[in-house]
Order: structure tokens, then sequence, then C-alpha cells
């Protein structure tokens, strides 16, 4: 049986855009060289470097470096294999049996073996490991070592992401992990994995950095360091890129269209665009009794001008989002109900359910309370604090008074997302390339340090969510998701606001970046800098 066809989150065709004054950077030369380092702009900081206890995106940036899975995902969206050679699945879909690569060694020597690979699985599974990512592996029924490379699981039931959830599994050094507390390890703070790069040295509210990992099993990376520096202002970050301390970094929309068109930036970069697998959104906190309205979700959704948000903030590079899948994709429902701005709708939809200016102060009350919340967002990141404000001054039209409080990134997940202390959030997702949204909307999942954090629960969508996943046929699962998105669409647990593009530059040093769907940082160990045009020949 051949589950590519099967379990694969398959795309339409997605373009990939690209600004490149030389093609020398995305096309390798026979001059490569060892040496050099990339500088990489980050505007938040990791809180934890073991994969399956990170839920910050800054965490997973410096773990998808040092860690493995068993498959990943190859430029052109297809599954291959990482820590695997090859894999057999069943007649019936519900066994895989993984034949691991040999030669592979951790970074400290010692042999990577199966018994790796089952650690880190019944470490994810242990109930006592504070992770979100577990509910994908606690389908399996039974997991076997079956030798020094061989590795087989049996599902109780058809489970239709089984073979790309392997690639989620962060295989673990059972070495020097077995009997250890992996919440209060040393390793949660200096990693030792599998991958191109190894870890060298974290100086906190500084920057991280990452050494060539030479006993990497694909070849040692051309380049000696990656090294990420902690800037949470964009603008300064900008202004590090220009004075050559930093190599590579995201751009805003503003610096993408008119701060790096000049001659320098033309000469000396090379910027990309491309559609991301994510999306923004603006979610309600269901324990908050205000929003257990579903008028007043409406009316709010009613209020919100996502085209001027994407005008104005992005200057047009993102797309307006209308629910939990990005369009050109097979699970996204193009007929959704959506909410076009309505200000005079939104006004009905409050007066319904009793909202109204009693005391002509311009905010709206029942029962002799205003109808007034914040919403919380993180530092560091511009685009969600001007579509905060833009969404304030939106709500002011319509008599709701908003504040806007922004905090740092591990404190608003670890004190105030975590145990829901907030009434609304301007946040985002990274959705993975299967369509399985279970652990995000399952009303199971409400958890601390798990993703339903705005305890949503609705027993038809748990039904689609289940079923979803259970069926290998494309068709049928797409007439679920379909369904799943309409009823989110309807329901409005978040407003789903706009869909970027990813606007990366990097310096035009560094050569054999080939944009691919996937991105372009999928073959970090093949850039290299030629040696007359190396920079860094210590660690900084």
């Amino acid at each position: 049986m051949n589950i590519l066809n099967v379990n694969i989150f398959l795309f339409t065709t997605l373009a990939l855009l690209f600004t490149a004054p030389f093609a020398s950077a995305y096309e390798s030369d026979n001059n490569t060289e060892y040496g050099d380092a990339v500088i990489v702009g980050s505007i938040g900081e990791p809180s934890i470097l073991i994969p399956m206890l990170a839920s910050d995106g800054p965490s997973h940036d410096v773990c998808g470096l040092v860690f493995n899975g068993l498959v990943k995902y190859a430029p052109d969206l297809t599954l291959v294999g990482d820590l695997a050679e090859s894999w057999d699945i069943s007649n019936n879909g519900l066994t895989i049996t993984f034949y691991l690569k040999k030669g592979v060694v951790w970074e400290d020597g010692v042999d990577f073996t199966a018994d790796d690979v089952y650690f880190g699985f019944k470490t994810i599974t242990d109930p006592n490991t504070p992770t979100a990512y577990s509910e994908d592996f606690r389908q399996v029924s039974t997991a076997e070592v079956l030798g020094p490379h061989t590795f087989r699981v049996t599902y109780e039931k058809p489970f239709a992401p089984a073979l790309s959830s392997w690639g989620n599994l962060p295989v673990l050094p059972k070495h020097l992990l077995e009997g250890k507390d992996i919440r209060k390890n040393e390793l949660t703070r200096k990693p030792v994995g599998l991958g191109p790069f190894k870890f060298n040295k974290w100086v906190p509210g500084e920057k991280l950095i990452l050494d060539a990992n030479p006993a990497y099993f694909e070849g040692r990376p051309f380049l000696n360091n990656y090294i990420f520096r902690f800037i949470p202002d964009p603008a300064t970050m900008f202004l590090e890129l220009q004075a050559g301390s930093v190599d590579l970094m995201s751009l805003t929309p503003l610096q993408f269209v008119r701060q790096t068109d000049s001659k320098y930036f033309k000469e000396n970069f090379n910027k990309f665009k491309y559609p991301v697998f994510s999306y923004t959104y603006l979610a309600f906190n269901f324990l908050f009794p205000l929003f257990q309205d579903l008028r007043v979700r409406q009316a709010i959704a009613h209020a919100v001008n996502k085209q001027e948000i994407i005008d104005g903030v992005f200057l047009g590079l993102a797309q307006e989002a209308t629910g939990p899948y990005v369009p050109n994709t097979w699970p996204y429902n193009p007929t959704v109900k959506t909410y076009p701005y309505n200000p005079d709708r939104s006004r009905a939809l409050l007066s319904d359910a009793g909202w109204a200016d009693t005391d002509n102060d311009g905010i709206l009350d029942r029962e002799g309370i205003p109808f007034e919340f914040t919403i919380l967002t993180n530092m560091g990141n511009t685009r969600r604090l001007k579509t905060a404000t833009i969404i304030q001054w939106r709500l002011e039209m319509i008599g709701i008074k908003v504040n806007i409080r922004v905090l740092e990134w591990a404190t608003l997940i670890n004190e105030f997302v975590d145990k829901k202390r907030f009434q609304a959030l301007i946040m985002g997702w990274g959705i993975g390339l299967d369509p399985d949204q279970y652990d995000i909307w399952h009303s199971s999942k409400t958890g601390e340090k798990e993703f339903n954090f705005i305890s949503y629960k609705n027993p038809a969508v748990d039904i689609l969510l289940e079923k979803g996943r259970r069926i290998f046929n494309i068709e049928e699962r797409k007439k679920i998701y379909f369904k799943f998105h309409e009823i989110i669409a309807e329901e409005v647990p978040y407003i789903f606001l706009y869909v970027p593009y990813a606007l990366p530059i990097i310096h035009a040093r560094f050569k054999n970046i080939k944009p691919e769907p996937i991105g372009i940082s999928y073959n970090i160990n093949k850039w290299y800098v030629p040696k007359k045009m190396q920079r860094h020949s210590l660690v900084p």
C-alpha cells in the first residue's frame, strides 16, 4: 500500500516568488568552502530546547537544527526519510515498520539505534511529560524494537496522519536521559542531537550559538556556525542588518517594499517572498462570559476590517484568512461564512444581545457593566501590535473599549495563555502539512500546556475531528474538513485575520540557496560562502 497518496497534505500549486540580484545566490558552483557563520536575527528567545516540551517558535527554530525525526518533507512537499532509510506499511495501513539509517551517531559519538526512537516515543506518551504533542503517538497500540535499526508501530485504528507524524517525534538520546526527569535535565538548556548543528553556548538575552556537527549523517555543514541574535525590535534588527551584524532576518512588509529598494541592498542582499502555512488570529477565551454569546463574537467580526489590516499593516503582502486552513490547500473550504466589514450589522447584533449606550458615554453597557476587554499579544511583533491597534480603533467606533497589553513571549505563554488568564489574544499558528486539527480544536485538549487554550467545545466538531483522522481517502477527508471549516467559521471562536507571506532577506555572500515551496532553509547544511567572501573565522 502506497500511503503517500493518502497521508500527505496535498497542495495545489503555491507559487514561490523571489527577488535576487545575483543568480549565484541560489545556484551552487564548484567552489564550495567550509567556514563563516550565518547570524540570524530573532525577535524572540527560546524557552526550552527539548522539542516536545517547547510550544514557541524560537525554541523550535533552534531544535530544528539539532534534532531529527524519522521522516521529513522534501522541497516538493513529498515525504522522504530522515533518520529512517525506508519503511513498510501493512496492507491494512495499521502497521509501519521503519528501517533506520546505519552509521548515524549522536554528537557525543554514541551510536543512534532504534532504542533511541523507542525512548523518544515512551517519553512523549508518558503522562508525566508536559507536552502538547503526544496525541498523535497515543494512537499507537504497540511500539517495538525489532533490532538495532528496526522499529515497528501498530495502530489500533486507522490513523491518516500516521506516517507524517513520525517526522514530529523528537528522537532523544536514551543514554543521556534514561531515568532522569526530562523537565529538569541539563539538556533542556544544552541539547544533544543528531542534526546538522550542535549546541555551543546560550547567552540569555543576547545570543545562542550552534556549531557545525562534523558527525552529521548527511555531511558536515559548510558553515561553521549558526548564530541566533535576540533582537526584540524589528527596526533595531534592520539597523544591525545594514551594519553587517546580522546576515538573515524576516523583513516587515515596509522593509521589504520600501526600505530595501536601495542600490546598497540590491547589490549586497537577496530577498525572498513566498506563502507560508500559517495564519494570525484574534482568539476569544470562552471562559470569559462576555465571549460566550455568538452574537457578540459575530459582531466583533463584522467590526474588523481585514482588508484594511492587510493593506495598512502588510502593504498587501498577505491574504485574508477565513478559518484554520490557508487558501490553495485541499481542506480549505472557499464557501464558508465570512464577515465583511459592516459596523451597522455589528451594532444590530450587539443590540440583540442586550448591549446599549445607556449613559451616553460612547461605551456600550449591559446591566451597568461596560463592554470592555483586553487583547494580549507578544512583544517584538510590530505587525500584531499594529493589528491590535486598528482593531481597538474599529471597535471603539461601535462602542467597545479595548485595552492592549504587550508581553514578553515566555511570560505571555507561561503565565497567561497556559493558565487561561486572558480575555482575548492576537497570536498565530504555523499549521502542519496534514489537515488534522485535533490538538487545537478538540474539547479534550484544554489542559495546561495544551493548544485548545480558549476552551472551545463543540460535540459536532469533536466528531468530525475524530472521523477525519481515521479515513485515508482524500475525497472523504476533504468533505469532513470542509464541514469542520464551515462550523468554525460560523461560530467564530477566533477571528481569522490574515495569512502572511514569508519575507526573508539574506546577505548575498551565502550561496546554494534554492527557493522551493517548502521555503529556503531546508538545505541549510549545503549553504556555503566562498573563501574570499567569508567574514567570521571565530565565533563572535
